[in-house]
């Protein structure tokens, strides 16, 4: 069966709005993604992943900032739906592209952004390549049982983020603000691709699995900074293993 044009994130939730309980789901995604961002801040602020305050360190807190600030946005957007109805495909990836282009040298601030998208996408592949997800994860029966989902969630989260980048360089490539676009365009590129079906399926089980990744993050990830010695983490238990102290052969 033929696909259609993908929905834009911004008429998904306006969808949503209209169904059984979906007011609720929208306060409860627009709460939960400014509670989030937030969270980043915060972790930024007091440094609560030990990333120091040296120029790699400063980089990736200022990396939780920027995340935060964009988790902040798309929260900010959710609760606007939920309170005034959506904005159809004015509103979105489109809109602000539009906007960033008409700035003086607009079109190279959003190839910038592209770029700095892709590289977001690339990082995500590269977190769940190298496991690196795992790193501040309590170690328990659940976490081992869902690590393949995990490991599939952040590698399937990076595909459609470099998508996503990849649709904003090509919009600044060409001056053609209409030519970038949020996750329901990147999942209709990549279903317009060979293949593309399966492709999507295995995508949409990866997002399923990013969902259970950030489920476990918020149940089992320890904070650094006021972590115990006595807490057995990932990465904590790959170290011992390397250096022979864990009596267990296998992880």
């Amino acid at each position: 069966m033929a696909g259609g044009q993908a929905q834009g994130t911004t008429d998904a939730l306006a969808d949503l709005k209209g169904q059984t309980s979906g007011l609720i789901a929208l306060w409860a995604i627009g709460l939960g993604l400014i509670a989030y961002a937030l969270w980043r801040v915060i972790a930024a602020w007091m440094d609560l992943e030990c990333r120091g305050t040296d120029a790699g360190g400063l980089f990736a807190r200022a990396g939780l900032l920027v995340t935060g600030a964009i988790h902040a946005g798309l929260g900010v957007s959710v609760l606007t739906t939920a309170l005034r109805g959506g904005g159809g495909e004015g509103g979105g990836t489109q809109s602000l592209t539009a906007q960033v282009m008409a700035l003086p040298y607009g079109p190279l601030i959003v190839g910038a952004i592209g770029l700095g998208t892709i590289g977001a996408g690339g990082y995500y592949v590269y977190k769940g390549h190298a496991e690196t997800y795992k790193d501040h994860i309590r170690v328990t029966p659940t976490t081992r049982s869902l690590d393949p989902a995990m490991k599939a969630g952040c590698v399937a989260q990076g595909v459609v983020i470099a998508a996503i980048g990849a649709l904003i360089l090509y919009a600044a490539l060409t001056a053609d603000p209409g030519e970038a676009g949020g996750v329901g365009e990147a999942l209709h590129m990549i279903r317009s691709q060979p293949f593309g079906r399966l492709l999507l399926g295995a995508i949409g089980l990866g997002l399923i699995g990013f969902a259970i990744e950030n489920l476990v993050e918020a149940l089992y990830r320890v904070v650094p900074a006021h972590s115990g010695e006595d807490v057995m983490t990932f990465a904590r238990r790959a170290g011992l293993k390397a250096e022979g102290k864990l009596a267990e052969a296998t992880a």
